[in-house]
């Protein structure tokens, strides 16, 4: 291996007033992005997860390709975003961590183990594999990814799953859901090799830094209710509580009654609360604290 080439954790900063995949169709636009550039970029990724407001990859490749893809990723991504919802340079501020991963001292399995546990300590899925949106089900799995392969499909039908005319390899295979299934390009065979056996991955897993902090924080093991399920949820009780179409229509004390109604219905936290509404933590935080005059 290039003595340039290093192992990264990749890790984008916490959106507190908005949403990086405010839907579902928008995560499949996201994981779709991903393969692309897997395809495109001169790295490797070992493993990620598209988390609501944030994203984490680990990868292999040297530091400047490395901030190429991640930083092309927020790219295309911020320009979905604009054309869909005409929210403009939501990304352009989202700050990047880039931490080298040292190969020993089982570095490179924590850093696989921490990003996998992502959704899980979020109290959005019991197991990794359960979460669709990364690399989570993609280890030591015993059954057979079920796909189309890519070049069974039109160049049409290819351009507008992939939203994007770039060359991918023909064997890569869709999934029912509609993108790329990251077996197809995460280089799961060497992170296998890595942790040698399943069980050996799940006590990582298990003793992850993300895995001790829902413990000690004492947080449900049920999971969550996501980002998106409060966001669609949200018009209806605007609707129904206060005769308004929006958050943004509602009168202040009423924007009090709307983040108390969602912490009571979804047991939403500040931090969600914000992401859905677009208010800063603060503002959020301000207005969960006051009292309806």
């Amino acid at each position: 291996m290039n003595e340039a080439v290093k192992i990264w954790l990749v890790t984008t900063d916490h959106l507190e007033d908005g949403l990086w995949f405010p839907e579902e169709a928008d995560f499949k636009a996201g994981m779709n992005y991903v393969a692309v550039l897997a395809a495109e970029e001169s790295v490797s990724v070992l493993a990620f997860v598209l988390m609501s407001n944030h994203v984490h990859f680990v990868l292999a490749g040297t530091c400047e390709d490395v901030e190429h893809f991640i930083n092309e990723l927020k790219r295309r991504n911020s320009k979905y975003l604009r054309i869909k919802y005409g929210i403009d340079k939501l990304l352009k501020g989202n700050d990047v961590d880039l931490r080298e991963i040292p190969i020993e001292n089982e570095s490179v399995e924590r850093a696989v183990a921490y990003v996998q546990m992502n959704p899980v300590a979020a109290n959005i899925c019991a197991y990794p594999t359960q979460y669709p949106w990364g690399s989570g089900n993609v280890f030591f799995n015993v059954t057979a990814p079920k796909g189309v392969r890519l070049d069974s499909i039109s160049s049409r039908a290819r351009i507008r799953i992939l939203h994007s005319k770039s060359y991918v390899p023909g064997h890569w295979l869709v999934g029912e859901d509609g993108y790329i299934l990251p077996s197809s390009y995460v280089k799961w065979e060497n992170v296998e090799k890595m942790f040698r056996t399943p069980g050996r991955m799940d006590y990582f897993l298990r003793t992850s830094s993300k895995a001790r902090t829902r413990l000690e924080s004492g947080e449900r093991a049920i999971p969550g209710f996501k980002d998106q399920t409060v966001l669609l949820a949200l018009p209806d009780l605007c609707r129904t509580l206060f005769q308004k179409e929006s958050f943004e229509e509602l009168s202040q004390n009423q924007k009090v009654e709307m983040l108390r109604q969602l912490r009571y219905r979804f047991s939403s936290n500040v931090h969600q609360l914000a992401r859905v509404t677009h208010l800063s933590y603060d503002a959020a935080a301000k207005l969960m604290d006051s009292h309806v005059d």
